[in-house]
Formats: C-alpha cells, sequence, structure tokens
C-alpha cells in the first residue's frame, strides 16, 4: 500500500479521493490550509485507517517548500502526491488578487504551488521509485501570454485558471520526458465537469457532476500504472489543449516558471 500526499483534501474532491484512499488502506498525508478543519479531517480520516495531516497555504511558495521539507521528514516513504488543490474562477465580479509572494493569485495556487511542491518532493519521490504524481487539471485550458504571464492586462478569473491549467497540462509532459526511466510517473487529469464544490458554486455556476464522478480517475492514476506524460478525461485517455504539447510553447513556459519561482 502507498503513502499518499493530497493536497486540499479538507473540501470537495480531496475530501471525498481522501476518504476513498485510506479504506483501500492506503496512508493518507492530508494536507490542509486551515489546522482546525485539517486536525478535524484526520481524526475522520484516521477512524477508518492510517492518516496524517499538513497544513500550509499554498499562496505562499515559502509554505509550500515547508510543506514539503515537513512531509519528506516525517514520512520518507511518501510514493505518490496528488497536486488536487487549487482555486477556481473566484465569484464574477473579482477582480484581480494577489498571492502572498506578488503572484496573480490563479497561477501561484493553481500553477506555481503545485510545480515547487513536485520539485521540491521529487528526492523522496525518486528514492521510493516506482512513484506517481497526479495533477488535478482541467479541460478549460488557455495558452499563457508569455509577454503578461501574470495577466495584469484585461483580467479575468475564468482566463486566469484556464492559463494555470494549461500550464499545469505543460508542465506535465515535460516533467515527464525528465523523469523518464527514473520509475516516477506523472500524468494530469480533467476529473469532471463544473463537479459540487466551493469553487464551483463560488462562480455563479450550477454543479453538473459530484465529487463521486471525478474521484475515479483520480484515484485510478494514484493507484495504477497508466503510463507517464497522459492527459486523461476521468479515466478515459484523451487531448490536452495542442499547445500544451508544443516543445516552444514548453520551453518558454519552463523559463518564465524557473524566473516566478526564483522572485
Amino acid at each position: 500500500m502507498s503513502t499518499i500526499l493530497i493536497t486540499g483534501a479538507t473540501s470537495g474532491l480531496g475530501r471525498y479521493v481522501a476518504f476513498e484512499l485510506v479504506r483501500s488502506g492506503h496512508r493518507v498525508l492530508a494536507h490542509g490550509r486551515d489546522a482546525g478543519r485539517t486536525e478535524r479531517l484526520v481524526e475522520e480520516l484516521r477512524a477508518e485507517g492510517e492518516a496524517e495531516g499538513f497544513v500550509a497555504d499554498l499562496a505562499s511558495l515559502g509554505q509550500v517548500r515547508q510543506l514539503a521539507s515537513h512531509v519528506a521528514g516525517a514520512c520518507p516513504e511518501l510514493d505518490v502526491l496528488i497536486n488536487n488543490a487549487g482555486l477556481g474562477f473566484g465569484s464574477p465580479d473579482a477582480g484581480r488578487e494577489l498571492s502572498a509572494d506578488g503572484h496573480e493569485l490563479r497561477l501561484a495556487v493553481d500553477y506555481l504551488a503545485p510545480v515547487a511542491l513536485t520539485r521540491a518532493l521529487l528526492p523522496v519521490l525518486r528514492a521510493n521509485a516506482p512513484a506517481r504524481i497526479v495533477n488535478v487539471g482541467s479541460a478549460g485550458q488557455e495558452p499563457l501570454d508569455f509577454d503578461d504571464p501574470e495577466l495584469t492586462r484585461g483580467y479575468s478569473g475564468v482566463s486566469a485558471y484556464r492559463r494555470a491549467k494549461f500550464a499545469l497540462a505543460a508542465h506535465t509532459f515535460t516533467l515527464a520526458e525528465e523523469l523518464a526511466g527514473t520509475g516516477v510517473s506523472v500524468n494530469v487529469l480533467h476529473p469532471a465537469t463544473f463537479m459540487d464544490t466551493t469553487m464551483v458554486r463560488e462562480g455563479g455556476i450550477t454543479p453538473w457532476n459530484t465529487v463521486a464522478d471525478g474521484a475515479p480517475g483520480v484515484l485510478a492514476l494514484a493507484t495504477r500504472d497508466l503510463g507517464t506524460g497522459r492527459y486523461f478525461d476521468g479515466t478515459r485517455p484523451a487531448r490536452a489543449h495542442e499547445g500544451t504539447y508544443d516543445p516552444e510553447v514548453r520551453g518558454r513556459l519552463a523559463a518564465v516558471t524557473d524566473q516566478l519561482l526564483a522572485l
């Protein structure tokens, strides 16, 4: 059985997946932003199996790196990372927001945080190969404007979210190539469209699916060998936005990502 870190585990899809995993006999490392909610979740999970809690605000890259350090120290046998936490479109009237580091908030939480967390945990994952990285993306993807990656002009929460998810998919494919032969797989998926979550309702959208509809794809990628460098729509292999496969786009994204993480 695996030791699995899942970010954004205190609500929505993350919470559902955490219970499914712990009931299957896996050890779940549940990340949350709020200490009280994380503690309560871990108590509930422990009634079903093995669980630990970790608290960090993913809008702070410093806290993301601290999270990785705490997980690596406490659970050196970690072999699965599920980057699930994220921000949606925001409320329809919301303006552009910034992270603790001054980055556009959706880019920070939905893209930079999973990239930074993954990088920091790679030594542990590689040591425990075969290991898996699952990036929870979205079918809603929109190419980044490399002249304005932080969306300072013509901001829209929908665009900010979709650009972050485009970047996450492209990054997944690049990372899969880098990790070829190491025994660490990395895949990205669209779990289900407009699940019944706080994120979706906050955007003023009537949910189309339940979190239970979105869970099978995440669970499959976390617990089964389904290859690497792939994009899934639920449990079905699919194609991400064509731009995410473009070597030039991926090269520019890697350079911009390194700049933003170094700021």
